[in-house]
């Protein structure tokens, strides 16, 4: 069987409001649902699970009442870093399951099957696969108060959601926390394991600041 880990910790920060950005409305419905409706949409039996922090679980269940939804999916508590709640996700699958697993932010309420579909496929055949795209602005290297031009055709913009092997994920996540863990490819890259990249979407954006959600309610027009 096949889960998809859906990390929804934010805490809104960035974006300036109150409620965090996952239960911010888009289309009259909060973000985290359009998320979790997208993977639905790739499988009607994929195992969901969310992990959000304890304090918001409450008022998530709140908001399935309110909104009528009814996607099964089960809910973890997310940890203090985004390790721990992937962490936290994965321990609820079970032991032992043949299959491969996707984590995915929550704050993607935009990613297409199409691209599901490929990271999928292609984490069954090479065990761990991430979507990415180009890097599309100049970047210049920053060290010790000095910069210089780099080649961005050297260069990728990750996405999620980033997929792996069950069993291999399992085995990685037990490793004590690094802080070269910046993403979840990252944990099990520090097994020597080899990362996949598939292509991604430019449409496949984190919302993060106001700007994001104002660029949202224009990509909801179109899906």
């Amino acid at each position: 069987m096949d889960y998809a880990i859906i990390v929804a910790g934010g805490k809104g920060l960035r974006m300036g409001t109150e409620l965090p950005k996952q239960f911010l409305l888009l289309r009259g419905k909060p973000v985290l649902m359009h998320t979790i409706e997208r993977f639905y949409a790739y499988s009607d039996v994929i195992g969901i699970i969310v992990a959000l922090p304890q304090e918001q679980q409450d008022f998530w269940l709140h908001l399935c009442q309110k909104h009528a939804f009814k996607i099964p999916h089960t809910v973890v508590n997310g940890g203090a870093t985004r390790f721990d709640s992937s962490k936290n996700g994965l321990a609820a699958v079970p032991d032992g399951t043949n299959g491969v697993v996707a984590f995915h932010d929550g704050a993607r309420p935009f990613v297409s099957t199409a691209v599901i579909e490929r990271c999928f496929a292609a984490a069954r055949k090479h065990q761990a696969a991430i979507p990415v795209t180009p890097v599309t602005d100049s970047l210049r290297h920053v060290e010790n108060g000095q910069s210089h031009n780099v080649r961005r055709d050297l260069f990728r913009a990750v996405q999620t959601p980033q997929v792996f092997d069950i069993a291999l994920a399992k085995r990685a996540f037990n490793q004590p926390y690094c802080q070269s863990f910046t993403d979840d490819a990252s944990v099990i890259e520090s097994l020597g394991h080899t990362i996949v990249m598939v292509e991604g979407e430019r449409e496949n954006i984190k919302l993060t600041t106001p700007l994001d959600l104002k660029l949202a309610e224009l990509l909801t027009i179109d899906h």
